[in-house]
């Protein structure tokens, strides 16, 4: 080996080194900001008493559409027993900015909903189910209940089994491992959603699931109680125009000054100091401690923040997303989404603007904040509460 060939190799090694040093040093001192950024001590938005009692007045930028003025969604509106719709949770979601993902976690804990119930009927009504009851004098074997759980998917929207022993026996929802171990049972209902986000169910659907249950008790020797299809297939189509009514999501978006980009390595510092956990979708995503999304922290541009990229990835901003019908208690969860917002904005020296890179005032922050509100309150008196399991099934 020539002297040139050795020099060669040992200024490479010393330019690797070198990078990996910078590298180093660039982390720490991201990491320092970020630590320097979430030392001052913040109120906890979602455990502090003062904040859920006093009336919210704040308003946004206006959402990207308006209620709509149909008669039927007005019925809906304004009699919760003419079309009633189980105790579930929404939240709504106006754009102030492009598509965008959860802001980062701050030093405040937010505060886990739950939605625990005592029976799975609570989980499952009319209100947003096709609903059939199987009754049979003598115990449904399970080899016969396997045949039904092969069929769950066949019908365009989720089929969900419940089933009781005895009349005097808790309900209890029935899946294909609990179906197993179990030695059968008498009564069966079968819940068969009437809609999602991406539509109600269709008639024909509706009556192929109908012909199953009824073919199923002419083999066991059982009853069953089928509602009509027409009315059923109304009932969805009224529930999805509700649905996406109120199916809205709030984004906040952080630009750099002046052409500048944000860099990878540093959003993600400041992401994951905060809460958040880079997920596999190219999402930073904030959840509660039961596991459930409270907001997420997108790329501002088209590229998402892969793991396998993000150390050489730049960006121009970065987007906060709350998904309103998937959240409880959403004007608590959108305070510190905008709390971590203005974190990140400070510290990445960037700017908080709305869809048309407009900045984003305070006053246009209590706008949305005042929708979100007008949203969840027409939700929850239409028995669709934001965040439960029913509106966690309906807006997917």
């Amino acid at each position: 080996m020539s002297d040139l060939q050795v020099s060669l190799i040992i200024i490479g090694i010393i330019v690797i080194i070198a990078v990996a040093v910078f590298n180093w040093l660039q982390q720490l001192r991201y990491r320092r900001e970020v630590q320097a950024a979430f030392d001052h001590e913040h109120d906890d938005i979602l455990l502090d008493t003062h904040h859920s009692d006093e009336p919210f007045q704040r308003i946004e930028p206006k959402f990207n559409k308006k209620m709509s003025s149909d008669p039927a969604l007005d019925t809906l509106i304004q009699t919760g027993d003419q079309f009633d719709l189980p105790p579930i949770e929404t939240n709504k979601t106006s754009t102030m900015s492009p598509p965008a993902h959860p802001p980062s976690n701050t030093p405040q804990t937010i505060a886990t909903i739950s939605f625990a119930t005592t029976s799975p009927l609570l989980d499952y009504d009319s209100n947003t189910n096709y609903i059939v009851n199987i009754r049979s004098e003598s115990v449904i074997a399970n080899t016969h209940i396997a045949k039904l759980l092969q069929r769950k998917f066949d019908f365009g929207k989720p089929v969900y089994w419940l089933g009781q022993l005895d009349k005097n026996e808790p309900w209890e929802e029935i899946s294909t491992e609990s179906n197993v171990d179990s030695d059968g049972y008498c009564h069966l209902k079968g819940c068969l959603q009437l809609a999602d986000r991406s539509g109600p169910i269709s008639e024909v659907n509706l009556s192929k699931f109908r012909d199953l249950v009824l073919d199923f008790v002419s083999q066991v020797n059982a009853s069953a109680e089928c509602p009509d299809i027409v009315s059923a297939h109304e009932k969805a189509v009224m529930l999805d125009k509700f649905c996406a009514e109120v199916d809205v999501m709030i984004g906040i978006n952080i630009i750099s000054k002046d052409g500048g980009a944000f860099v990878g390595t540093k959003i993600r510092a400041l992401a994951e100091a905060s809460g958040f956990r880079l997920e596999t979708d190219g999402l930073f995503k904030y959840r509660d401690e039961s596991n459930n999304i409270l907001f997420t922290l997108n790329n501002y541009e088209s590229s998402p923040f892969l793991p396998e990229n993000i150390k050489s990835l730049t960006t121009h901003g970065v987007t906060f997303l709350l998904d309103v019908p998937r959240v409880a208690h959403g004007e608590r969860v959108f305070d510190q989404m905008t709390h971590l917002a203005k974190i990140f904005s400070n510290t990445l020296s960037g700017i908080v603007v709305d869809d048309n890179r407009v900045p984003l005032s305070d006053s246009g922050i209590q706008k949305s904040k005042q929708q979100l509100l007008e949203i969840q309150t027409l939700m929850k008196n239409n028995h669709i509460n934001a965040g439960s399991p029913s509106a966690l099934r309906l807006f997917v």
